[in-house]
């Protein structure tokens, strides 16, 4: 079984990441780690926090050998460069800011100052996830599998993009490298000046912008998942994943929401024979069918609310005294849907990895590309 665990608060001394069940004799390159993280911190309307203050770094303390991992339990440290910046003593937050876990988690654990919920709720904490799925992504490389992202929607200005139901493993690639040039991280050239135009207009009016992102899957073999329980299926598994990221209210998977208003008979992906193989003209069900993958492309697509904190006043009551409140602004970003892309290849890695080695298992990495090649399907009989 691989796991991981974070720890680590927004605005402490750094974030641990400890990352369990990792096949030995993986080659693990730091540089792709620290790639993932600083591609994170960029897109256009992040905060100087992200942009000008830290400068993320993931170092490897355990589990390692001559840049091979062991099997042994593996340690990274990232550290909070913006710690030094904080003051000793900070006022109690008694207010809570709607759309953020501080009255969910004040209730939950009793805190009367928000300041301990906030700063583990804080998604800060996605770098470690981030530098965890970095692992996941390089084992999952030694199955063939890549993973890509790209923004499709900031607010109201949509990309111009094809149905994910109709791309194939190349074009969603294309769109993904086109989509690391850009600042806002979509793939439509033209709309991208109107996604950075919605996001200044937002800071503009002291508030926050949302949108929608895809994150995909390519090279991933038949059978990872299973339909035997639910709690196997790997498309709930994808979608608690990726609905488990700060401010992430949707995951849809595949063409999900056009193929409902459509008859049954024009929703499937139908299946051909192709010589001794099996092809399919479409991928309308993301690549997934029964909770199991069938071969196809994973995709899936996720909708961010815009942040909460904003300079706007919302309203909101002080626990401290009754009295009415407006909640208090804490810096945050106008538009994090560049980041929150990154964070989501992120989530769909560590999935898809503990998926594979359940259907492959290993304790070394040598062997999965063995179990790998016993398991692909044999020719169809012939006709």
């Amino acid at each position: 079984m691989i796991r991981f665990l974070t720890a680590g608060e927004s605005h402490g001394p750094e974030l641990t990441v400890i990352v369990d069940g990792v096949p030995a004799g993986l080659a693990l390159d730091g540089a792709a780690i620290d790639r993932d993280l600083a591609r994170r911190q960029g897109g256009y309307g992040r905060g100087a926090r992200s942009t000008k203050i830290e400068r993320d770094h993931a170092e490897l303390t355990s589990g390692l050998a001559g840049g091979r991992t062991t099997g042994a339990p593996i340690a990274m440290r990232i550290v909070n460069r913006d710690f030094a910046n904080q003051p000793a003593e900070k006022p109690p937050l008694t207010a809570p800011r709607p759309g953020h876990a501080d009255l969910a988690g004040s209730r939950k654990y009793g805190h009367a100052d928000m300041r301990d919920v906030r700063e583990r709720a804080s998604a800060r904490e996605t770098a470690a996830r981030v530098a965890a799925g970095a692992i996941a992504k390089q084992l999952l490389a030694v199955a063939g599998c890549r993973i890509g992202s790209y923004v499709t929607a900031i607010a109201d200005v949509a990309a111009d993009v094809p149905d994910l139901g109709s791309l194939d493993a190349s074009a969603l690639h294309a769109l993904a490298d086109a989509a690391d040039a850009s600042d806002v991280r979509t793939p439509d050239a033209a709309a991208a000046p109107r996604m950075r135009e919605v996001i200044d207009a937002a800071k503009a009016a002291l508030d926050t912008v949302g949108g929608v992102f895809v994150v995909f899957a390519t090279g991933l073999p038949a059978g990872l998942g299973s339909y035997a329980q639910w709690d196997r299926r790997l498309d709930g598994r994808l979608a608690q994943a990726v609905c488990a990221i700060h401010a992430i209210k949707g995951v849809e998977i595949g063409d999900a929401f056009a193929i409902a208003r459509r008859r049954g008979s024009a929703a499937q992906d139908p299946i051909r024979r192709d010589g001794a193989g099996l092809v399919r003209g479409s991928n309308r069900a993301g690549g997934l069918e029964g909770g199991v993958t069938n071969g196809e492309p994973i995709v899936l697509r996720a909708a961010m609310k815009p942040l909460s904190s904003v300079r706007t006043p919302v309203e909101s009551v002080d626990l401290a005294t009754g009295a009415p409140a407006d909640a208090p602004y804490v810096r945050t970003d106008v538009c994090a849907v560049p980041a929150a892309a990154v964070v989501g290849e992120a989530a769909v890695a560590w999935v898809l990895a503990e998926a594979l080695l359940e259907r492959v298992g290993g304790d070394r990495v040598e062997a999965i590309a063995a179990s790998l090649e016993r398991l692909a399907p044999g020719p169809l009989p012939a006709r």
